[in-house]
């Protein structure tokens, strides 16, 4: 460091600066003169210097991660614009995927010789309005003629004859075991073959079993187990013979778990369950497709259904929150034989539950089924 005569402290820097030969108005570099011009230019930058620093100093910083690049505005443009674009496309996507299932759904029994027996009750008829509809040609039974036909009218008249095969009748009265045969001829002879036979038929009886007779008993059988078997057994071997052909159940969902008051009902069920899901595995080879339908109760009004002191019985078969419309059931039997899903269980999940607990916790279900039936029995007695 160098301290001249006015006391400033000079920085080397300037010091070397200052060293340069530089020349002065009145002489050559050497003269005296000079060397105190090249002292005072030294002083002057050592000023400026510390200025220039606080200068610089007090300076706003400038954050440049705040202002962004034209990189990242070019990158936020296309977000915005892509993110759009792909909810819009994947939107598409789900209605073109809706609207294609929709139109097989429509396409799949068209010119198809599809049965519906029970066909004048509630699921009978949506399902009937469904196939004629779609294109199909109806065998519709029933054991009352006049219900048969004022159903093929209705259908004859709201829908276009052009496009549309009149449904064909066919007395089936699945308690009248003896009839069997001749209906089951009748159905055959119709179109000399069949693609789609659907199981819709049931007889419902609720008791306590000590107060129903083998006659009750036997008539159930009839109704929800011998004729449906009856049937199936009469058609296999055309459907065999032609490798194609569907076989559809609609059950109940005490195919699958019973509960009291229902002894007869829940063993026709059952049996008729267990005979379709053993005939699954033995047709399969030979093309046949079988699938099963269980609803928990099928409700055709809005009217709340009679209440049981069951334990579990209402919250399993009440009309609300767990019935379900023809509508939605006969939804359920388009997709099921589009997509030959061996089994469907139509229920909420309670229901649902009650079945898995049957299965993997079965004293827990028999003590909360013989429970219900206690508090049934001391509600009576009150």
């Amino acid at each position: 460091m160098l301290t001249t005569r006015e006391n400033k402290t000079v920085s080397c820097a300037a010091i070397k600066r200052a060293q340069i030969p530089k020349c002065c108005s009145g002489g050559p570099a050497s003269c005296g003169a000079g060397a105190v011009l090249r002292v005072q230019e030294a002083n002057q930058e050592a000023n400026q210097e510390p200025n220039q620093e606080a200068n610089q100093s007090r300076q706003p910083a400038v954050d440049w991660e705040t202002d962004s690049p034209p990189e990242m505005d070019a990158a936020w443009t296309t977000t915005i614009l892509v993110v759009p674009c792909v909810v819009v496309l994947t939107a598409g996507f789900f209605y073109l995927y809706g609207a294609i299932i929709s139109l097989l759904s429509k396409t799949s029994v068209r010119n198809k010789v599809v049965v519906i027996t029970d066909a004048s009750s509630g699921l009978g008829k949506v399902c009937a309005g469904v196939f004629h509809r779609g294109g199909a040609r109806l065998i519709l039974c029933g054991k009352n003629w006049e219900k048969l036909e004022e159903l093929a009218d209705e259908l004859e008249n709201a829908s276009d004859p052009t496009v549309t095969f009149p449904p064909k009748l066919v007395l089936l009265d699945f308690g009248d075991m003896d009839s069997m045969a001749a209906a089951v001829a009748e159905v055959l002879d119709c179109y000399g073959c069949l693609d789609i036979l659907i199981f819709n038929s049931s007889m419902k009886v609720k008791a306590p079993a000590q107060s129903l007779s083998l006659e009750t008993d036997k008539l159930l059988m009839d109704n929800n187990y011998f004729g449906p078997i009856t049937l199936a057994k009469g058609v296999l071997p055309s459907m065999v013979s032609r490798r194609s052909g569907h076989l559809l159940l609609v059950n109940s969902i005490q195919g699958k778990i019973a509960v009291p008051f229902r002894t007869a009902y829940a063993a026709s069920k059952h049996a008729v369950q267990a005979f379709f899901d053993c005939l699954r595995a033995e047709v399969e080879e030979f093309g046949v497709s079988v699938s099963t339908i269980n609803h928990t109760f099928i409700s055709c009004s809005a009217a709340p259904a009679p209440a049981s002191r069951a334990l579990l019985g209402p919250l399993l078969f009440s009309r609300k929150p767990g019935g379900v419309s023809p509508d939605e059931v006969a939804a359920e039997i388009v997709r099921t034989l589009s997509n030959k899903r061996k089994e469907v269980l139509i229920a909420p999940s309670l229901p649902k539950m009650a079945i898995y607990a049957r299965s993997f916790f079965p004293n827990v279900f028999f003590a909360v089924m013989a429970a219900g039936v206690k508090n049934s029995a001391a509600s009576d007695n009150m």
